[in-house]
Formats: structure tokens, C-alpha cells, sequence
């Protein structure tokens, strides 16, 4: 199955910088209180080291009582320094994420849906749920940490440095050891990341999948083959989570070993100092404990580097939907609206081919049922007269122009299709049916809206809601059932105002009865345009101008329903079953 692509690393830095820079007041604030509360925090060790000396030098009770409050003060403004440092860390980061979601989903809505489908809804979905919540809980815990982490240890460096540039000197110990240990480790855990990631994102699209089609599954018998998949997508998660703790169990050993060297250096040195006068026991005891005050630090930034390096690797899943440059796309309404289908070869797979060379002429305003047995093509087929997927070969044209090749927006005023699968967003009736833009601009208005709704055969449904057209639908809302779902798309067919309709099952999740009358209440609606129904209740072929028979990949019959019948032939075959 082919993936959604992923961002590089230096977009995800570039992505960094950007947002940074876009937010310039917020992060400096934000940097500016992490560098205050560590500043003061390096108040502390000194007062400790001027402590001890006024200890050994014999200093009065109240200046060491003095300095002792003086500490105690130091440790609670550091603490509020804090405090607030973490406040403005989480406000920087909800306003962040909050735009990388509203990004997400934009550029998500703007991916061709052949592209997705070629992708698979459960990776779109992981990347939208999974590795945004990463995210989310890095840029919430893990980044604040770290940040406080790094300014703490820069900073504390600095000031050991003033203090006594020849203790300081120990810290070098750490370099040989530290150096090479996470140049190795940065370059093998970036390709490790994204593995695990993607075999995550695999997982969760095979268990969408199983659960949304549980009923096919049970019907084919396919519950035993799905649990035997699902167990080898698990395994290679595991697979890959095992491979990422080896790599972490070789670096942070390591790590820890990098900055409990440079406390036994520190102290050797200390030694040698005092013995030759070179320093009191106040600056030895002040560099020890700025010693001690860099190891938290580094353990609080180890323990959340691994959520970073995750989120850094969801950040490339993240960043990698981005809509699909339209290139030459043409933008200019066919002249014509005849649509003519010509040696065209479709495969989902290069060693799987759907369609054997279909050739089809529909002239503008005809009305054609496609029909045929399961699995013989003709959804496949409605998807590229609709321009959701480009031919292997061949072409598919309305009025001379190739469907594939036009810009988004113009094909969908041009033809549309409509499945069985429709959603009812989380809004109201009147947001629900608005979803296409008027050509003329502005918005609908109530009588159009109510039109719309008495075309698909939902008016007295609308009329009968406690709010009208203001009713909250969707989840936690005023629940619709998925015969009125498909109504409610039908009614948005009609307001997006299509010269060609597709349709794909649309009825199907209506009664026959309810169908056939909704399908009457669309006849007005639908005069004069062009309307191809894949259909599997053969009444809808019946009405039909003409009828195509498609098996294996082919359309073998093609005619009017008497004179198909009078053929005895295929079509004559499934009308007799279906008797």
C-alpha cells in the first residue's frame, strides 16, 4: 500500500524556526523566564560556597543566618520563576499546536481523496489522531523540560567558569566520552523512529479497517485471516519498539557515565587546589554543587528526550500532508459536457488491473446505469469518470478536456460522485447542507436550503427537528440515521449543482420503497443533467436510457433495458436472478 510521504528533518527545523519566528513576543517571553528562573537559581550554590566559608573563617551568627534566609529566599523565587516559566511554555505550546492541528486538517481537505484512498484511510487517521497527540505531549512537557534543562546547563557552565576556571576544567573529562556516543545515536535513531512510527500508524489503519468492515469480514469468512494479520502487524511494532530500547540501552548508559565523571574529576581537582591555596572550601563546595545542579537537570532532559525524538519523527508524518501541487491543472470550465471514455486501463497495483480497455461515449444529458456482478468494475469505473483517479491508460474526457487534469475546484462543479459512505458533521442541519460554495458567492439562504432538502425527500424530517435548520447534528448532538445521512448528502448534490451525477450505490442504505420515491422526487432535479448510476437494484437500470454491463474489468453489453433483455444475454441473466 502506498504511504503518505513524509517531511524531512530540515522541514521539521525549518517548520521550528517558522513558528518561533511567527510567534517572536511569545517564545522570547517564554526563553526570557526560563533563563531568569535559572539565574536566580545560580544565586544558590554561591550563597552555599560564601556559607561555608564564613563558617571556617569563623563569621558571626547572625551574617550566617543571614545567608541561610537569603538561600531559602533564592529557592522560592526560583520556584515562582518557574512556575511561570511552565505557564508561559504551555500557552506557547497550545497556540502552536492549535495552528499545527488547523494546518493538519486544511492541508488533509485539499489532498486529492485518490490519494488518500491509495494511502489508506488509517494512515491519514494515525497522522491525525496518534502523532498529533505526540506532538501535543512534547510540546506540553517533554520541549519545556528540555528547554529548561539546556538554558540550566549553559548557564551553570558559565558560572562555573567565573567562579573557578581551573575546577571548571573538569568538566572536559565528559567531552571524549559524550562527543562520539551521540553522534553515533543522532544518526541511527532517526531512521528508527520513523520505523516504529509507520509500523504504529500500520497497526491502527489494519484495526480500522477490520472494525469498519466487521460485517464484510464475517460474511466472507475472513475473521481468521484478518486476526492472523493484525497478529504480524503487532509483531513488527513490537519488532520495531525492541529495536529503538537497544539503541536507548547502548546510548544512556553512556550518558549517565558523561556527568558523574566530571564530580570525580571536580573533586581531584578540589583537592589539589585547596592543598596548593589555589581555592577555599566555599568555591569547592560552590562548584560541586553547581556540579549537582546540572546532573538534574540532565536527567529530567533525559528522561524526556525520547518523547521529544518521537514527536520530532510524528512531526515529519505531521508536516508530510501537504496538499498536492496542481502543477498545470486546468482551470477553465470544459466547453462541452459529453463525456467520452476511450481505451481506458485501470490498476490499483502495477500486477493488478481493474479495467481491460473500456470504451464509453455518454452524451450530455443521458442517464446510463452501470450494473454488473460484484467486483467487476464498476465502482472503479465511476471513480474515474468522477476525476478521483487517473486512468493507467487511456482517457477519460468531458467535453474534450481530460478529467483528470482539471483543477479541483472546477471538476467538482463539473461532475460529482456519490457513494453510499456519507458523514454528518458536527454542526447544524444548516451548516451540514452548506458545504458547497455558491458559484455566485454569499450564502443560502433558508427557502434554497429547504428546496434542496424537499429534492432529496427530507423535508418533513427538517420540519419536524426542535431547531429547524439550526438543530445540532453529529456526535453529542441530535443523531440522524444513515438513510437520512444519505439524504442530506443528496441535498447537498443539489446545491452544489453538478452537470454530471454519479452515483454509487447512493439509495442503498434506503428501503426499496423509499428509494424509488426519493429517486422520483430527484427526477426534477436531476432533468437535463447527466446522471450515471452504478446500480445493483435493477429497477434504477430499468428506468435508464441505456444500460452497461461490465464483467471482469469489461463492458460487455451495452443498450437500452428491452433491447438487452431481448438479447438474453448478461443483463437478461441478473434481471431473471434478481426476479
Amino acid at each position: 500500500m502506498k504511504k503518505l510521504p513524509l517531511a524531512s528533518q530540515r522541514d521539521v527545523r525549518r517548520w521550528a524556526l517558522h513558528t518561533a519566528n511567527a510567534h517572536r513576543r511569545e517564545f522570547a517571553l517564554m526563553l526570557g523566564m526560563f533563563c531568569l528562573a535559572t539565574l536566580i537559581g545560580l544565586a544558590g550554590p554561591q550563597l552555599l560556597g560564601r556559607l561555608v566559608d564564613g563558617v571556617v573563617e569563623g563569621g558571626t551568627a547572625a551574617r550566617v543566618d543571614l545567608l541561610a534566609v537569603a538561600f531559602v529566599v533564592v529557592l522560592l523565587a526560583q520556584a515562582a520563576a518557574r512556575k511561570a516559566a511552565r505557564f508561559r511554555a504551555r500557552k506557547f505550546g497550545e497556540l502552536v499546536l492549535a495552528e499545527t492541528r488547523e494546518g493538519f486538517v486544511g492541508n488533509a481537505l485539499t489532498l486529492p481523496l485518490g490519494t488518500v484512498e491509495a494511502a489508506g484511510t488509517g494512515d491519514l487517521l494515525s497522522r491525525a489522531t496518534s502523532d498529533i497527540g505526540r506532538l501535543d505531549h512534547a510540546v506540553r512537557n517533554a520541549a519545556p523540560e528540555i528547554l529548561i534543562a539546556v538554558v540550566t546547563v549553559l548557564l551553570t557552565t558559565i558560572a562555573m567558569v567565573v567562579t573557578s576556571p581551573l575546577l571548571a576544567a573538569g568538566l572536559l573529562v565528559a567531552l571524549p566520552l559524550l562527543v562520539p556516543v551521540n553522534i553515533w545515536y543522532q544518526r541511527r535513531i532517526p531512521a528508527v523512529m520513523a520505523s516504529m512510527l509507520d509500523r504504529w500508524g500500520g497497526l491502527q489503519s489494519i484495526a480500522h479497517e477490520t472494525v469498519e468492515g466487521a460485517r464484510t469480514v464475517e460474511a466472507l469468512g475472513l475473521t481468521e485471516r484478518r486476526i492472523r494479520t493484525s497478529r504480524a502487524a503487532l509483531d513488527e511494532t513490537i519488532l520495531s519498539e525492541r529495536k529503538l530500547r537497544a539503541l536507548q540501552m547502548r546510548w544512556l548508559p553512556a550518558l549517565e557515565i558523561s556527568y558523574v565523571l566530571p564530580a570525580a574529576a571536580m573533586l581531584l581537582l578540589g583537592v589539589l587546589a585547596y592543598s596548593q591555596g589555589w581555592a577555599g572550601l566555599g568555591t569547592i563546595t560552590t562548584m560541586l554543587l553547581y556540579t549537582q545542579a546540572m546532573a538534574t537537570p540532565l536527567n529530567e532532559a533525559l528522561f524526556w528526550l525520547e518523547d521529544l525524538q518521537v514527536a520530532l519523527a510524528a512531526a515529519r508524518r505531521i508536516l508530510g500532508v501537504q496538499p498536492t501541487p496542481q502543477g498545470d491543472a486546468v482551470t477553465e470550465a470544459p466547453r462541452g459536457r459529453d463525456i467520452d471514455v476511450s481505451g481506458v486501463r485501470f490498476g490499483y497495483t502495477a500486477d493488478r488491473e481493474v479495467l481491460h480497455g473500456i470504451d464509453l461515449r455518454v452524451p450530455r444529458g443521458e442517464r446510463l446505469a452501470i450494473v454488473g456482478p460484484s467486483g467487476a468494475g464498476k465502482s472503479t469505473l465511476g471513480r474515474l469518470l468522477a476525476g478521483i483517479a487517473a486512468p493507467t491508460s487511456g482517457s477519460v474526457r468531458i467535453g474534450g478536456t481530460e478529467v483528470s487534469t482539471l483543477a479541483d475546484d472546477v471538476l467538482r462543479g463539473e461532475v460529482l460522485l456519490l457513494t453510499q459512505e456519507h458523514h454528518v458533521f458536527s454542526g447544524t442541519l444548516r451548516e451540514n447542507l452548506a458545504l458547497p460554495a455558491r458559484r455566485a458567492g454569499g450564502e443560502w439562504t433558508d427557502d434554497e436550503l429547504r428546496a434542496a432538502l424537499a429534492s432529496a425527500g427530507a423535508a418533513e424530517w427538517a420540519a419536524s427537528l426542535p431547531d429547524g435548520l439550526d438543530t445540532k447534528l453529529g456526535s453529542g448532538a441530535y443523531a440522524v440515521p444513515a438513510a437520512l445521512a444519505q439524504q442530506l448528502a443528496l441535498a447537498r448534490v443539489v446545491l452544489a449543482d453538478p452537470h454530471t451525477l454519479v452515483l454509487d450505490e447512493a439509495t442503498s442504505l434506503l428501503d426499496t420503497g423509499s428509494a424509488r420515491d426519493l429517486e422520483r422526487s430527484l427526477n426534477s432535479v436531476l432533468e437535463g443533467r447527466t446522471v450515471i448510476a452504478i446500480a445493483h437494484r435493477l429497477h434504477t437500470a430499468a428506468a435508464a436510457d441505456r444500460v452497461a454491463v461490465v464483467e471482469g474489468g469489461r463492458i460487455t453489453e451495452l443498450g437500452n433495458h428491452d433491447t438487452l433483455l431481448a438479447a438474453e444475454g448478461s443483463y437478461a441473466r441478473l434481471v431473471a436472478a434478481a426476479s
